[in-house]
C-alpha cells in the first residue's frame, strides 16, 4: 500500500484542480435562447415545445456536442405574449448572451421577437409559429414549420379534391393563426371545385359555441374547416358531434396535441387534421425522436415537441459548421442547411422559409395516425418575399 505527505497530496490535489480547470477552459459552452409558454392558456403546448428542444440538446451533447463545446437552452416563460416576448429577447441576447434563439411559442409573441433578434444581428429560428411576417422581419429570423397560408391552401386541397367533398363551412380562430389558415383555404377554394356556405368566427377564450353548432347544423355542410388550439377544437368538435353535426372536421396542426383527443373524447374519432409530423413514419429520424419523447416526457409526442426538437437540430448543425458564433456566419449556415429530422428535411428559401410535405393525420381508436400525405410543390410553395 502507498503512502503519501499531507505535502504530497497538497501537490496532487492542485494537480488535479488544474487538470480539471484545463478540461472546462478547453470546453466552452454556447447558449441558445428559448421562449414558450411555459404558464397560461398555452402551457401545454410550451411544454411540449421546451421537452422536445432540451431534448435535442441532451442528444446533441451527448455526441460530442458543438465542436466540442456543450449546448446550453436558456429558456423563459413568454405567456404566449408580444408584451413578454420583446424583454425577453432583449435579455437574451444582451444579458445571457445567447448566440441564436429559437420561439417555441406562438404567432404573436414570435412576431414581436423576430425585430429584437433582427435589429441584433442575432439568427432566430420560429419552430411553429405560422404567420407570414414572422420571416419578414429580416434575413436573421427563419422558420422550420409551414407559414399559414400553405397549410390553408392544403386543407383545401385536402376536402376539395382529396375527399371529394364540397359544400364547406369556415370556423375561424380570431388571431393571426386563424386568419393565415383561413386566408390560404379561400385562396384556392374554388380551384378545387370548393363552395363555402357559411363562416364564423370565435375568440381564443371561448369555449361555448351553442350559436355556432345551430348555424352550422342549418348550413348542413359537407365538411367543417376549423381552425383552433386542441383546448379550443376540443370543446368545439364535442359540441358539434352532440348537436347532431356528423359531417367530417378537417383542422391543423393546432389540434396536434393527445390532450385535444381526451378533451374531445369520442368525439375526436375521424378528425382529420394537416401537421408535420406523422405518427406512423418510416423515417428513422421521426421514430427515433418519437421513442425518446415519450421515454422522456411520458407523454406521445406530438407536432409542437417535434417541432422543438427540429429547430435545435437546425440551431446545432449550422453552430458546427459556422465554427463560431459569429451571427452573419451563424445565419448564412442556417441559409444554406440541407437535414432530414422528425418534421422532414429541412432546407430554406431566400425569405427564410422552408418547403416539405404537409402530413395528414387522422384520430383512430384514440390515437393520431397517418391518413395521407400532400405533396405539391407548387400549392405548398412558401412566400419568397
Amino acid at each position: 500500500m502507498r503512502h503519501f505527505t499531507n505535502k504530497a497530496l497538497a501537490a496532487f490535489s492542485i494537480a488535479a484542480v488544474f487538470a480539471a480547470s484545463l478540461v472546462t477552459a478547453s470546453a466552452d459552452t454556447i447558449k441558445i435562447g428559448f421562449n414558450a409558454p411555459l404558464t397560461g392558456f398555452a402551457a401545454a403546448d410550451g411544454a411540449s415545445a421546451r421537452h422536445g428542444a432540451e431534448l435535442a440538446v441532451e442528444q446533441v451533447n451527448a455526441s460530442g456536442g458543438i465542436n466540442g463545446d456543450t449546448l446550453e437552452l436558456v429558456v423563459y416563460d413568454d405567456q404566449a405574449s408580444p408584451t413578454e416576448s420583446v424583454p425577453i429577447s432583449q435579455k437574451l441576447i444582451q444579458n445571457d448572451g445567447v448566440v441564436l434563439g429559437i420561439s417555441g411559442s406562438y404567432s404573436g409573441a414570435t412576431r414581436a421577437a423576430a425585430g429584437i433578434y433582427q435589429e441584433n444581428s442575432v439568427p432566430y429560428i420560429s419552430a411553429f409559429a405560422i404567420h407570414p411576417d414572422i420571416t419578414r422581419a429580416g434575413d436573421y429570423v427563419f422558420r422550420t414549420s409551414f407559414v399559414g397560408e400553405v397549410q390553408g391552401r392544403a386543407g383545401a386541397k385536402l376536402i376539395g379534391e382529396m375527399m371529394g367533398l364540397k359544400r364547406v363551412v369556415i370556423v375561424t380562430l380570431n388571431n393571426d393563426f386563424g386568419k393565415s389558415l383561413e386566408a390560404g383555404f379561400r385562396e384556392v377554394a374554388e380551384q378545387f371545385g370548393i363552395e363555402i356556405v357559411g363562416q364564423y368566427e370565435y375568440g381564443i377564450r371561448d369555449r361555448q359555441f351553442g350559436p355556432i353548432v345551430s348555424s352550422i347544423k342549418a348550413d348542413n355542410p359537407d365538411a367543417i374547416y376549423a381552425s383552433g388550439y386542441f383546448f379550443t377544437a376540443g370543446p368545439l368538435v364535442s359540441q358539434l358531434r352532440a348537436g347532431g353535426v356528423d359531417a367530417p372536421v378537417i383542422g391543423q396542426e393546432g389540434y396536434d396535441s393527445q390532450k385535444f383527443i381526451e378533451i374531445a373524447g369520442a368525439a375526436s374519432e375521424g378528425v382529420i387534421i394537416t401537421t408535420s409530423l406523422n405518427r406512423d413514419s418510416d423515417a428513422t429520424e421521426t421514430r427515433d425522436f418519437i421513442a425518446a419523447f415519450e421515454a422522456r416526457a411520458g407523454y406521445p409526442a406530438d407536432m409542437v415537441a417535434a417541432s422543438g426538437h427540429t429547430a435545435v437540430m437546425v440551431a446545432a448543425t449550422a453552430l458546427r459548421s459556422a465554427g463560431g458564433s459569429d451571427g452573419a456566419a451563424l445565419r448564412d449556415a442556417i441559409a444554406a442547411t440541407n437535414l432530414a429530422v422528425s418534421t422532414g428535411t429541412i432546407s430554406f428559401n431566400g425569405l427564410g422559409e422552408v418547403q416539405k410535405d404537409v402530413q395528414v393525420q387522422i384520430v383512430r381508436d384514440g390515437n393520431w395516425h397517418e391518413h395521407s400525405v400532400i405533396s405539391d410543390a407548387e400549392l405548398l410553395a412558401p412566400p419568397t418575399e
